[in-house]
């Protein structure tokens, strides 16, 4: 019986987080920013392999020296430096016998990708590996993409199944979270998770992954079609009658300079 994959957050510089996947001795890795925790982590084992989601430098930083050392493959985008194997919307491969699917999240960065991992059988919920395009709480900054680009890119991930485990590359959710109840105040479900998020971080923990239904109830990117965020989008320059990609937009300018 093939045992369960686990999934471990590695901490890097001082937000990052690279994602470490584990089954029976094979080990694979998600945006190494940093070769040196994740040699730290994997204590002596050999790396199977890397994935990557983005170019910025905090995810790919350390992909050299880790392939200099375990001569693995490596997983990606095509315009990135050192990519073995390419890949674009809509591929599918194996990876330590669960299906991962490839979906192009423009926005962050033109060439961003989100890997969906799916166990077989259907027992598990899926794992999304979302780099920095959805956050907990929150969304990435529009550093090359425009706001029509990133909004269709969370429209996509929203609607994946409500039980998705979300793993972003970043411990920014308390931030996020204070945006977020000044976008929707009056959002209890988000209330409350502002509580569980300042108890985890109390205790040094971290809060992800989440979940696509804890996002599409509490994150306001996710939140532009309700009537209450949009309100306050009004408030912050959007025009009467926005659409949700108007709103959407002018949130993540407010967020901006929050």
């Amino acid at each position: 019986m093939i045992k369960m994959l686990t999934i471990s957050p590695i901490p890097a510089f001082s937000d990052n987080y690279i994602w470490h996947l584990e089954r029976e001795g094979e080990h694979w890795v998600v945006d190494p920013g940093d070769a040196a925790p994740v040699l730290e982590a994997l204590r002596g084992a050999p790396l199977a392999g890397i994935l990557i989601t983005h170019h910025h430098l905090d995810h790919i930083g350390g992909v050299a020296e880790l392939v200099k050392q375990h001569q693995c493959p490596v997983y990606g985008p095509a315009s990135i430096e050192g990519v073995t194997h390419p890949l674009q919307d809509g591929d599918e491969f194996l990876l330590m016998g669960a299906a991962v699917k490839v979906l192009a999240v423009p926005g962050h960065t033109l060439d961003h990708l989100a890997l969906l991992l799916e166990e077989p059988g259907g027992e598990h919920s899926p794992h999304l590996f979302c780099g920095d395009t959805l956050f907990a709480g929150g969304c990435g900054r529009l550093f090359e993409g425009t706001p029509k680009q990133m909004y269709g890119s969370l429209s996509k991930l929203s609607e994946l199944p409500p039980e998705t485990q979300v793993y972003c590359a970043h411990e920014y959710t308390r931030a996020n979270l204070r945006f977020a109840a000044e976008a929707e105040p009056g959002n209890a479900v988000l209330q409350n998770r502002v509580n569980q998020v300042d108890s985890l971080r109390a205790e040094g923990k971290p809060t992800v992954p989440s979940t696509i239904g804890e996002e599409l109830a509490t994150n306001p990117f996710l939140r532009c079609h309700i009537p209450a965020v949009a309100r306050r989008a009004a408030d912050h320059g959007a025009a009467e009658n926005s659409d949700e990609v108007e709103v959407f937009a002018t949130l993540r300018q407010w967020k901006d300079n929050f």
